[in-house]
C-alpha cells in the first residue's frame, strides 16, 4: 500500500514539476507568455522568484520520493527476475573427457636456414650499390 501511494505521489510530482518548469520565463518565453498580468499577485519581482522556489521544492520532493520508492522496491524484492527465467533441463554433459590434441610440427624443408637468408640479402646489397 505504501509503494502504491508513493507511486501516485510520484506521478503528481512529475506533473507539477513539468507545469512549474514550463511556466517560468526563458529566452523563448515558453508558457510564461500566456500567464497574463500575474505580476501583482506574486509581488513586485513577479512570479520568477516564486516559481523558482516552487520548482526547487517540487524537485527536492521528487528526488526524496524517488529514493524512498527505490528503497521500498529493493527491500521487497526477495528474488531476482533471472531466477524465474532459467529453466531446468535434462541435458547432461558427456562423462568421458575429450582426447588431447596432438602437436603437429612444420616440416624442416619449409623453414630456410640462416645461410640461405644471408646469401640472398648479400646479393641484394651489392646490386643496390
Amino acid at each position: 500500500m505504501t509503494a502504491s501511494f508513493l507511486l501516485i505521489v510520484q506521478i503528481v510530482l512529475v506533473v507539477m514539476l513539468v507545469i512549474a518548469v514550463l511556466l517560468q520565463k526563458s529566452s523563448s518565453i515558453g508558457l510564461g507568455a500566456y500567464s497574463g498580468s500575474n505580476e501583482s499577485v506574486f509581488g513586485a519581482k513577479g512570479p520568477a522568484s516564486f516559481l523558482a522556489k516552487t520548482t526547487f521544492t517540487i524537485g527536492f520532493l521528487f528526488v526524496i520520493n524517488t529514493l524512498a520508492l527505490g528503497y521500498i522496491y529493493a527491500s521487497n524484492a526477495s528474488e531476482s527476475v533471472v531466477d524465474n527465467i532459467v529453466e531446468k533441463t535434462n541435458i547432461t554433459a558427456p562423462a568421458t573427457p575429450l582426447p588431447a590434441a596432438t602437436k603437429v610440427e612444420a616440416p624442416a624443408a619449409a623453414v630456410p636456414n640462416a645461410q640461405e637468408q644471408n646469401s640472398s640479402t648479400g646479393a641484394n646489397s651489392t646490386t643496390q650499390k
